[in-house]
């Protein structure tokens, strides 16, 4: 069978689709005359933007059918836009009930996805047990593209950031109090998971260190929680860091890691652009295993909690505690001494 059109449903969370996107540059090398389209979630459109390899965006904007009344209202439309094209397959990398009826709706007559499906959707793609279906995310996604026919010759994570993003990105830095041509370390301090998150008052002793090797700290992240967040590392500091939190688009963000020297942050979005892009992380982790999870290609650059209970999964702690607060400042300097 000849495959023209190939659909991929990898809705969010943001660090899962950045995980997918070597799925589009595999496809596109391996069928480049194919036409490709991605459905995803509004919260990581902006990465998929510009993407050289993916024809096609349609935004599945999930709080739409969250009621009855707004499924039936707004069903009809969505199908209507799904079924524009005709899929010879499409690739369910989300595994879940809502993208199994994506794939459903796509009438692809291949339709393939990850080990460990939920929801019913491994009945209505198949699950693909690869060889790496142990293994890194990266990989189990890459293992359906295998499955589709792809050659995985390099794995690539495509994130295109035009100069209007790259220059808006420099502004916002500058009117932060910040020069971009020094050397800068970015925190991600955020995280959705409680659980995922470093203690501020750790952040706030790196920031003092980090001043103290002529490395300016920058601290990044979006929404209530990381304006809190932020409010007491500057109240804990000695010096303040730099504030770009809530500040900037995810491209703009891509274009400041890449121009930085390293990355500190927990198993979130942010960690995994680094990676993608390259640069040098050191990534705290606790309640999630570095080897499905981790930054990719750089798992030596990992601290794990010494715990029986880590790679619990849980986004709280069951027993109370403050589960990142075991990782010590001294072994976050120890790893990112190399960097810097």
């Amino acid at each position: 069978m000849t495959i023209n059109n190939i659909m991929v449903v990898k809705l969010s969370a943001i660090g899962d689709v950045i995980h997918a996107l070597p799925v589009s540059y595999a496809i596109k090398e391996s069928f480049p005359n194919c036409r490709l389209t991605w459905v995803v979630e509004p919260p990581a459109y902006d990465l998929l933007r510009n993407n050289p390899y993916i024809d096609k965006i349609i935004v599945f904007e999930k709080k739409k059918f969250k009621s009855l009344g707004g499924f039936l209202k707004n069903i009809p439309s969505f199908s209507s836009v799904i079924r524009q094209e005709k899929y010879d397959a499409v690739l369910d990398l989300q595994g879940l009930g809502k993208s199994a009826a994506i794939a459903y709706l796509s009438n692809a007559p291949i339709k393939l996805g990850c080990a460990n499906m939920r929801e019913f959707s491994g009945w209505v793609s198949k699950p693909v047990c690869g060889r790496n279906q142990n293994g890194h995310i990266v990989e189990r996604y890459l293992d359906v593209a295998r499955a589709l026919g792809c050659k995985v010759n390099q794995v690539v994570f495509p994130v295109k950031i035009t100069q209007e993003e790259s220059e808006l990105a420099k502004r916002i830095a500058q009117q932060a109090g910040m020069n971009i041509e020094n050397n800068y370390v970015v925190l991600a301090v955020g995280a959705n998971w409680p659980n995922k998150r470093w203690p501020t008052s750790y952040y706030a002793k790196l920031v003092d260190w980090l001043y103290d090797k002529n490395i300016i700290p920058v601290v990044i992240g979006g929404g209530v929680v990381d304006d809190r967040l932020i409010a007491e590392i500057n109240e804990k500091s000695e010096i303040p860091p730099i504030d770009l939190v809530g500040k900037t688009t995810l491209k703009q963000l891509a274009y400041l890691i890449k121009k930085s020297v390293a990355l500190v942050g927990g198993d979130t979005g942010p960690m995994h652009l680094a990676a993608g892009l390259g640069k040098s992380v050191v990534a705290l982790m606790g309640p999630t295993d570095a080897n499905r999870n981790g930054p990719y290609g750089q798992l030596a650059n990992t601290i794990e909690i010494d715990a029986d209970c880590k790679y619990c999964w849980k986004r709280k702690c069951p027993l109370d505690k403050d589960c990142l607060a075991q990782i010590s400042v001294e072994q976050v300097k120890e790893k990112l001494i190399h960097f810097i």
